[in-house]
């Protein structure tokens, strides 16, 4: 990057005409929304096309049948990253062909599909040539679709001008996360201090002072220290520019709108008080429709996987002497411990020396424990701990209350996580690693703080959506 330390602010005011290309046309969420039901959209209209179709399109397209080859091609795109537009922006071709080879892959899976169906229904005279015409249609569909949200996304990063206040050297890690991100070409950090200059992630580096001078330039978005202190003057730079519909973060709010996280070391007592959200529990209806939720998930997927948990019985007692299940004592909600019950994954003698993190190709975890870690199967006992109701299916992890004692003196506002049960998964869960120290706990916690503070159906809906892709991408240990 540019970097330099003499740059003087320019105070010329920029035309309308460059102002109106700093912010985009669709956020990023909306487009990948657009990208989903328009993948829905062309999947239907590709079927309908057919010939054999034609007569009978409507029915035909109400029918299960048409619905599970939506779903399998769009689960495929899901599984390929193709919704994520983080990865669509850097990657270009490379994101188009992977989801060339996640179509050929759902092609294969479909033609099992397909064979089982026309076995059991041989009436269907269309079902052999429809499919193939459709599934063309969508792959040449989803690469032009991609490469052009690609092209789009690429567009507005090189139209993105961030303003920075105040991040200096002892901020670095901060900078380094929003470098991650590649939301723009063009970052100015305008310092408190001039002598205290951050020699990486910055393009140029104003001075605080001369904020009113900056804010002449177009920006499409400002980002604020959390530990910036701002006087009345700049208070009200600041306040004319978001009138004017530039957006404002504080650190927390960058973390919480780009990362999905809230990391506890940027957050104050007063940012609990006033920030919106954390619902779920001021609310009875909805805890109420949470627990219906997770009696019915539970017991639908107990009759689901009871083959699996048979099968993994069977082979835990076979690969190593002791028992089948093991329970241990967990912290659950507002801090009453409780015990939880899991397939065995660790040799029986496995904590002779004592409670101590688990760790990457852990000497203690068996043949079977590393495969049903993997796919996550050893939690399938939990159920049970959900039909109890001291767990619920989605919600932070639960921790031992040895590892809790010495965490929530180390990491800041740790207990707020036990403020709803525990789940068998949870947001933390799907988007970071099983954690072995204080500081994965410290990112955990961040998951964690995002999910009780934005609680939704659709969140615990995106929530089950990622956990399935941890099971069938065997990414869970």
């Amino acid at each position: 990057m540019i970097f330099t330390t003499s740059l003087q602010p320019l105070t010329d005011k920029p035309s309308a005409k460059n102002r109106q290309f700093v912010r985009p046309l669709f956020t990023s969420r909306q487009v990948a929304a657009l990208l989903l039901i328009c993948d829905i959209a062309i999947l239907l209209a590709s079927l309908s096309t057919h010939r054999a179709l034609q007569a009978s399109a409507f029915i035909f397209l109400l029918s299960p049948l048409t619905w599970l080859f939506v779903i399998t091609f769009v689960s495929g795109l899901y599984l390929a990253d193709a919704y994520r537009l983080d990865f669509l922006r850097v990657s270009g071709v490379r994101a188009s062909i992977r989801t060339l080879i996640s179509n050929s892959m759902t092609t294969g899976l479909w033609v099992i599909v397909i064979y089982i169906f026309n076995a059991l229904s041989p009436s269907s005279a269309y079902t052999n040539n429809v499919w193939p015409t459709a599934i063309v249609i969508f792959s040449i569909w989803t690469i032009v679709s991609r490469l052009v949200t690609a092209n789009y996304l690429k567009a507005q990063t090189a139209l993105n001008r961030w303003l920075l206040l105040g991040f200096d050297h002892s901020q670095n890690s901060l900078l380094q996360d929003f470098s991650s991100l590649k939301l723009t070409n063009h970052v100015v950090n305008l310092l408190a201090n001039w002598q205290t200059v951050p020699a990486e992630h910055t393009q140029e580096v104003g001075n605080l002072s001369d904020l009113g001078a900056w804010l002449t330039h177009p920006c499409s978005h400002i980002l604020v220290s959390h530990e910036l202190k701002l006087n009345e003057q700049q208070l009200t730079y600041l306040k004319q520019a978001r009138l004017q519909g530039i957006p404002i973060y504080r650190v927390p709010d960058l973390y919480e709108n780009y990362f999905n996280k809230i990391p506890a070391d940027t957050l104050q007592d007063t940012w609990f008080t006033f920030s919106v959200g954390f619902n779920l529990l001021s609310n009875r209806i909805n805890l109420w429709v949470k627990r219906f939720g997770d009696i019915i998930l539970a017991i639908s997927v107990l009759c689901i996987v009871s083959p699996v948990m048979l099968i993994t019985a069977i082979a835990i007692k076979l690969d190593s002497p002791g028992s089948v299940f093991y329970s241990q004592s967990r912290t659950g909600q507002n801090m009453k411990p409780f015990r939880v019950y899991k397939f065995r994954s660790m040799y029986q003698d496995a904590e002779k020396r004592g409670v101590q993190w688990a760790s990457e190709r852990d000497p203690r975890i068996t043949r079977v424990g590393n495969v049903i870690r993997l796919v996550r199967i050893d939690e399938l006992p939990q159920l049970w701990n959900v039909l109890r109701g001291d767990m619920s299916m989605i919600g932070p992890r639960p921790e031992r209350p040895e590892f809790d004692k010495k965490l929530a003196k180390e990491i800041p506002h740790y207990t707020v996580r036990y403020m709803l049960k525990p789940g068998i998964t949870g947001w933390a869960q799907v988007l970071y690693p099983y954690g072995a120290s204080v500081n994965d706990a410290y990112e955990k916690l961040a998951y964690d703080l995002y999910y009780i503070k934005n609680h939704s159906f659709w969140l615990d809906l995106a929530i089950v959506f990622k956990t399935l892709r941890v099971v069938l991408l065997g990414k869970g240990r």
